[in-house]
């Protein structure tokens, strides 16, 4: 910082702050602990998992997941990246909010195991109503592989809509491959619907 900053621009803010802790009905979104590299990995290991993410490398193992935690822990990360937890403290999946070149950007993946039980939308509900308390009026970007309709299901009942599509490179499957764009435009939020 030079001398002819104000205190205004040493204390300006481009993210959402400090990743909080969420509690819904089944589940804990909390920060990223270096402790979560084995369940990371062991999910991520998965190729069912990982073929649906973008930047995943197959296969993936704990230096991986180490190498990503070291970034996901610091203070040097703007965004948020909930770890997924459950009863037991063990990390399921994850919820994560970036800054790209286009904006901020929600991903998100899940133990295969966990697959089917609406914990995804759950999360990303909560994640996502979490970041737009603290980024009022943000446009939220995403997107899903085309052979992921589960996926998009998840993202349309939060209110996302399809803008376009594309075909990006998927690292694990080492090609490229169909994408669907999605966003989330300001008062499109869909609130969760109470389970019963």
């Amino acid at each position: 910082m030079n001398a002819m900053q104000t205190p205004i621009e040493r204390t300006h803010v481009t993210g959402p702050g400090p990743c909080p802790t969420i509690t819904t009905a089944r589940l804990t979104l909390r920060p990223h602990r270096m402790s979560d590299a084995d369940a990371i990995a062991q999910s991520l290991a998965d190729f069912q998992v990982s073929r649906m993410l973008a930047r995943v490398p197959a296969p993936y193992d704990r230096q991986d997941a180490t190498e990503w935690l070291s970034v996901m822990t610091t203070d040097l990360n703007e965004g948020w990246a909930f770890a997924i937890t459950a009863d037991d403290d063990v990390h399921i999946g994850c919820v994560s909010f970036e800054k790209r070149r286009q904006g901020w950007e929600i991903g998100y993946w899940l133990n295969r195991f966990y697959w089917r039980r609406g914990y995804m939308s759950e999360a990303v509900h909560a994640a996502t109503a979490r970041f737009l308390m603290r980024m009022p009026g943000t446009e939220i970007h995403s997107g899903v592989f085309a052979d992921n309709l589960a996926s998009l299901r998840v993202q349309e009942k939060a209110g996302f809509r399809i803008t376009g599509c594309s075909d990006i490179f998927s690292t694990a499957r080492g090609a490229m491959v169909p994408h669907i764009e999605t966003l989330l435009a300001p008062g499109d939020f869909h609130p969760a619907v109470p389970r019963h």
